[in-house]
């Protein structure tokens, strides 16, 4: 962290002459990437001092037939235990199983590569054969300064160039390996992930890598191999294409390897509706009010995202579609929605201002009603408002993650935003003239933590919320924030000691009556994978005690992680698991999981699938009855999400 902190401040060190000789005029003129602090391709990087002092032979010219003479084992992160570079081997000989859907040919490592984070987004087209097929990996070639790893990328699947219909969007982990050295001094590696995608029907799709995560901190460049693919980058546009290959299985009735969808019904567990597309896509948690009626988002296909009802009508659920986004400054991509005063649903979503990173939206928080004349149909569209439009990276950009209390203020985080762009705790209050934000505390990436993920109102009317790096350790605390005077004050309560792919991915933090906390992290397990933990924090004498109330199986060869958790009304923990084994031929187990109080925490599992691909996340709810929903990102019939229901 702090090496990739001393290069970002060279960076503007070495580039700050250019403000004062340059007029704004003038800088209008240069192309969008002069003016990002890191160029495009990994030749421009390499002729620049800053980025030539940190390759392995800066300014010594190598040809190509000599590049590969010092080939290097895969660099292993320092957090991975022995056993990952035994599974960067499997992983490399499943990427040479007979399931590759598409090559666009083999590394060339010589010619340029395209920076995939700093803001840059690189996409490349490929098919999908006729009767359709399920991704469930990729491997790629990636230009990487000497000693680095590439950690994680913003992975996603779309009909157009980073644009149009999503399919798959997700942040997914690599494994390194076969990594040698270029005449620029670049390593040279090969960088592997597999994860799955819904079915996709026969045609041509856009694969798109950004946001890309390095062990240093450093620009990672995909190699350009000029294959049959078309490409496009950011700030550019059309581009020569890259080295990769796309792998999956023809059968559009399984969505992991050998492992089928969780059933409709199972016991006390039912799918109550089934996404098709037209309706939503890949939802993502829900809420409910007093009369037992669900709200959430969904994704729309070729269109920028809607939030659902579904309300029961005897023996089935209703849905109807309460908004539909319009996209750009209007909306797009809402998050999870909570209900607030006068049954009005808050969540936030892409757009609003565009004056953030790279020229992008900032973000917003929406707010949706009736409409102020009665519904005839039992199916009308709700109005929009927009309580706030952030202002820019310093404000809580891209905020979101609301609560609210009984004066009906929402509270939130942005992960990224603040005045340090380190992460933020905002509040939106109503007033006569509308809605005043106040930043309560920008986060500083030190010790108290930074990139908070989760929040809560506690009972005595402080925050308690979650951030995901920095600490004691680096990965992310447990924090407190209490109001003093004109101003709120931080506590960390625990710092959170290790994680995994550079985060601990903390989440569904939870308060009990007694005070007592209760949240998820995760930390490395077996084979470069994530155990998931689940703990909690009392408060005693002015301290917090840690317990750890239960975690995955860290033996395993592949993850086993907590989606979500709630509370039921007897202060017993709920929540779903899930897990992958193997790096060749993956199998899939899904759960609902109990931790009963009593003289202990006592773990089980009421639902538990072998095999079974139960893709869950986003909020649970439970309504007045003590039955418990939730949502699929994908499965279903058509394979396009679900909302389920179980009744204990």
């Amino acid at each position: 962290m702090h090496r990739k902190r001393q290069f970002q401040s060279s960076i503007v060190s070495t580039i700050s002459w250019a403000a004062i000789i340059l007029s704004a005029a003038a800088l209008a003129m240069l192309p969008a990437w002069a003016q990002n602090s890191v160029p495009p391709t990994a030749v421009q990087a390499a002729k620049m001092p800053q980025f030539a002092s940190r390759l392995a032979h800066p300014g010594q010219a190598v040809s190509p037939a000599n590049a590969s003479r010092a080939v290097r084992p895969p660099k292993l992160r320092a957090s991975s235990r022995s056993s990952s570079q035994a599974c960067s081997q499997k992983q490399a000989r499943w990427l040479q199983d007979d399931d590759t859907l598409y090559s666009n040919g083999p590394t060339n490592g010589t010619t340029d590569a395209w920076t995939i984070n700093f803001g840059f987004v690189v996409s490349d087209s490929f098919p999908i054969p006729a009767g359709g097929a399920t991704i469930t990996g990729a491997s790629f070639a990636m230009w990487l300064i000497e000693g680095d790893t590439l950690e994680s990328a913003q992975l996603s699947i779309t009909s157009g160039i980073n644009g149009g219909t999503s399919y798959f969007n997700q942040t997914v982990s690599f494994a390194q390996y076969g990594c040698s050295a270029n005449q620029y001094g670049y390593d040279v590696c090969t960088d592997a992930t597999s994860f799955n995608s819904p079915a996709l029907a026969a045609g041509t799709y856009w694969l798109n890598l950004q946001n890309a995560v390095t062990a240093e901190g450093e620009p990672v460049y995909w190699d350009e191999n000029s294959g049959p693919s078309s490409a496009s980058e950011s700030s550019v546009g059309t581009i020569p294409s890259e080295s990769f290959t796309i792998l999956g299985n023809a059968s559009t009735t399984t969505t992991t390897t050998g492992n089928s969808c969780m059933p409709e019904q199972y016991g006390n567990f039912s799918v109550i509706h089934d996404f098709n597309g037209t309706d939503g896509t890949g939802p993502s948690g829900v809420a409910i009010d007093g009369a037992g009626n669900l709200y959430g988002p969904a994704g729309t296909q070729g269109g920028a995202g809607t939030v659902f009802k579904l309300a029961e009508a005897g023996s089935d659920w209703l849905l109807s579609t309460l908004y539909n986004f319009l996209g750009g400054a209007n909306g797009s991509s809402p998050e999870g929605v909570i209900v607030g005063q006068n049954e009005i649903l808050y969540g936030g979503a892409n757009g609003g201002t565009q004056n953030c990173s790279s020229g992008g939206y900032c973000g917003l928080i929406f707010g949706l009603r009736p409409a102020p004349t009665a519904c005839l149909t039992g199916s009308c569209s709700w109005m929009e408002n927009v309580p706030y439009r952030f202002t820019g990276t310093t404000d809580a950009y891209q905020g979101g993650g609301l609560v609210s209390d009984q004066a009906g203020n929402l509270y939130g985080v942005s992960g990224a935003g603040g005045a340090q762009q380190q992460g933020a705790v905002f509040e939106l209050s109503p007033s006569i003239g509308g809605w005043m934000e106040t930043i309560l505390y920008s986060f500083t990436g030190g010790s108290d933590g930074g990139g908070p993920t989760t929040l809560l109102v506690g009972n005595d009317g402080n925050l308690y919320g979650m951030a995901e790096s920095d600490g004691a350790y680096g990965y992310g605390v447990v924090f407190r924030l209490m109001p003093s005077e004109n101003s709120w004050t931080e506590s960390v309560l625990y710092n959170i000691p290790t994680g995994q792919y550079g985060t601990s991915d903390p989440h569904s933090l939870i308060q009990d009556s007694a005070g007592n906390l209760y949240g998820i992290y995760q930390y490395p397990g077996c084979c470069d994978s994530a155990t998931g933990l689940i703990f909690m924090l009392s408060p005693s004498g002015g301290n917090w005690v840690f317990t750890e109330l239960h975690h995955g199986n860290e033996n395993l060869d592949g993850n086993d992680v907590f989606p979500n958790m709630t509370l039921d009304a007897a202060g017993n923990l709920w929540g779903t698991e899930s897990v992958d084994v193997g790096c060749i031929n993956p199998e899939a187990f899904g759960y609902i999981f109990v931790l009963a109080r009593g003289n202990g925490w006592e773990y089980s599992t009421p639902v538990a699938w072998d095999y079974t691909y139960f893709p869950t996340g986003g909020a649970l709810a439970w309504d007045a009855h003590g039955n418990l929903y939730g949502t699929t990102s994908s499965c279903g019939t058509n394979n396009q999400g679900t909302v389920w229901e179980f009744s204990p």
